[in-house]
């Protein structure tokens, strides 16, 4: 889990932004059209068209740190209020995204169960693993 101090500011981005940009096209467009200062230590949240997908930028005192997070199902939810190119999140609210609740409606997004490898791999064996048939 990430966890960030209380001093630190958090902006979202208003619009989807395109997925492949990485390091320097999110501090272009944090410099361009949020007229910020990426090197500052905020915290920059960026969603992707479908809202699936997000991408948080951080200046950590001697580098970039980029997080990303993909959903295998459901959707980020988050209305934004305003006319703002970005957004400013409170870290509660930031969290609360990340942990799929639905800021939107007040509800908590259903998770994804992924199978387990080991599950997987008992279900074909069928426990039949060593066993020679005669």
């Amino acid at each position: 889990m990430l966890s960030f101090s209380s001093s630190v500011r958090i902006y979202i981005a208003r619009k989807p932004i395109d997925f492949r940009k990485a390091h320097d096209g999110l501090v272009a467009i944090i410099r361009d059209e949020f007229d910020e200062d990426p090197f500052d230590g905020s915290v920059f949240v960026f969603l992707n068209r479908n809202s699936d997908r997000v991408k948080l930028i951080h200046w950590d005192r001697d580098g970039l740190w980029l997080h990303y997070k993909r959903l295998e199902q459901g959707k980020f939810r988050l209305r934004l209020e305003g006319d703002e190119q970005r957004v400013e999140l409170s870290r509660p609210q930031l969290t609360m995204l990340l942990d799929g609740i639905d800021l939107e409606r007040r509800e908590i997004r259903s998770s994804f169960d992924a199978p387990r490898r080991n599950a997987q791999r008992a279900h074909r064996d069928n426990g039949t693993a060593g066993r020679t048939s005669r």
